[in-house]
């Protein structure tokens, strides 16, 4: 396992967590603030700070990183389901180890998805 970062939350969640899922380099857990009936997030046990370090990850990880996304969202009976990755605090992460928000719902129901609101200014 990559060494984690001292103070980091997702890196001693890494290390000690319960897994929704859990693959070679990524685990997904249940997000503690779940903003719809489904929300999962799914975390890289490397640390990296947030998606701008991207290239931190070779490309083959970086398709297995997603392709993990995909298989926890059906994993969790997820058919329609929003994927978000924050990038910077202004965007909302407050967590600055990379990782993806998998939310959704169940029965298809969209109206327990949070609603999208365009950002007109900063």
């Amino acid at each position: 396992m990559p060494s984690p970062r001292e103070g980091c939350l997702f890196c001693s969640i890494v290390r000690e967590g319960t897994y929704v899922a859990k693959t070679r380099g990524f685990v997904a857990i249940d997000d503690i603030n779940p903003q719809a009936e489904v929300h999962v997030l799914v975390i890289p046990e490397r640390h990296v700070d947030t998606f701008r370090d991207i290239a931190e990850f070779h490309s083959g990880e970086t398709k297995r990183m997603l392709e993990f996304v995909a298989e926890v969202a059906k994993q969790v009976g997820l058919t329609d389901y929003r994927v978000i990755a924050n990038v910077g605090p202004y965007a909302g992460q407050t967590i600055f180890h990379l990782h993806w928000h998998v939310l959704g719902s169940r029965n298809g129901n969209e109206s327990r998805l949070p609603q999208m609101t365009a950002v007109t200014e900063l």
